[in-house]
């Protein structure tokens, strides 16, 4: 797929209108689910990109993504990694966030997306989900009732894993990244737990899961810390018990990720604790997006 020159226009690096509204997102291994519902007549993103392929649904209401020159609407699209693009909606709108290194990412490079920087979604499991996404929102669902939904959706795309359990060696090596989310993981350190070699320990894991190694790892940091910053810990608390190095390194991360710094998240409402268990978990919590018309520091708490 060609590139798009100057993905973040040169003076906006630090300039970001962040959605204004009320939302849930719900983090797992590869992929992550926004609910936002607006709280202004219509809110809009500047020119911006991250690394995940981005999925929107218009939930209620509308919106308009606008990429190279082209504006597509809803009910859904979808916008390939690190495309830059606009954003303008009214009303709900659920983001799925997919990382391209993934299987499911890669499924919908070479299907929906197909070269293409945007595209729009009217037939398969992306179009087909627009009915339990409404009723996540319209029901009140639970956090974990939108990560399941979730994980359905993107288990449900052509190329996506059923979800058999992994190879037990695989096993371990996730074991031992989430055991040591506020350190050092090293692919080689994985391998030698698992009994394997580093080449073998690689292509196994990324025949598992999906992803490679340091990617995973990479999703299991942004699982905790959105957690611990939903849980009420401060962004530098929530980062450095993620792995990450600081706040400015937490926020550069979800900023490349999802498009917006982590400083614009604000706690507004807690749900009821998930609990964190083995599987691809997170707890779900409400978030408040405050409009940023000036440059937010990347360290902001």
């Amino acid at each position: 797929m060609p590139s798009l020159p100057g993905a973040t226009p040169p003076g906006l690096k630090d300039k970001i209108i962040a959605l204004v509204g009320r939302g849930q997102i719900v983090v797992w291994e590869g992929a992550a689910l926004w609910l936002l519902e607006g709280t202004q007549d219509r809110a809009e993103l500047r020119p911006h990109s991250h690394h995940a392929i981005q999925v929107t649904f218009a939930l209620k209401g509308d919106f308009k993504i606008g990429v190279a020159g082209e504006d597509l609407s809803g009910p859904v699209a979808a916008v390939d990694a690190d495309a830059s693009h606009t954003f303008e909606a009214t009303g709900v709108a659920a983001f799925l966030f997919v990382a391209p290194e993934s299987a499911a990412g890669r499924a919908l490079q070479q299907g929906i997306l197909a070269g293409r920087h945007a595209a729009s979604v009217t037939t398969g499991p992306l179009a087909s989900a627009l009915g339990g996404l409404r009723n996540c929102y319209e029901g009140g669902a639970s956090g974990a009732e939108i990560r399941q939904l979730g994980q359905d959706i993107v288990d449900a795309l052509p190329t996506a894993d059923e979800g058999s359990l992994p190879d037990p060696r695989v096993q371990a090596m996730i074991d031992y990244a989430r055991n040591h989310l506020d350190g050092s993981i090293t692919l080689p350190t994985a391998a030698r737990l698992a009994q394997l070699s580093d080449d073998r320990a690689r292509h196994l894991f990324v025949k598992h899961t999906g992803l490679p190694f340091k990617t995973f790892v990479l999703w299991l940091r942004l699982e905790r810390a959105v957690a611990k910053y939903a849980g009420g810990s401060s962004l530098t608390e929530a980062a450095h018990d993620a792995g990450f190095a600081d706040s400015a390194h937490l926020s550069r991360t979800f900023r490349r990720t999802f498009g917006l710094p982590a400083a614009a998240l604000r706690l507004v409402q807690a749900l009821a604790t998930i609990p964190v268990t083995a599987n691809r978990t997170h707890e779900g919590r409400y978030f408040h997006f405050q409009r940023a018309t000036a440059a937010m520091p990347e360290t902001a708490a």
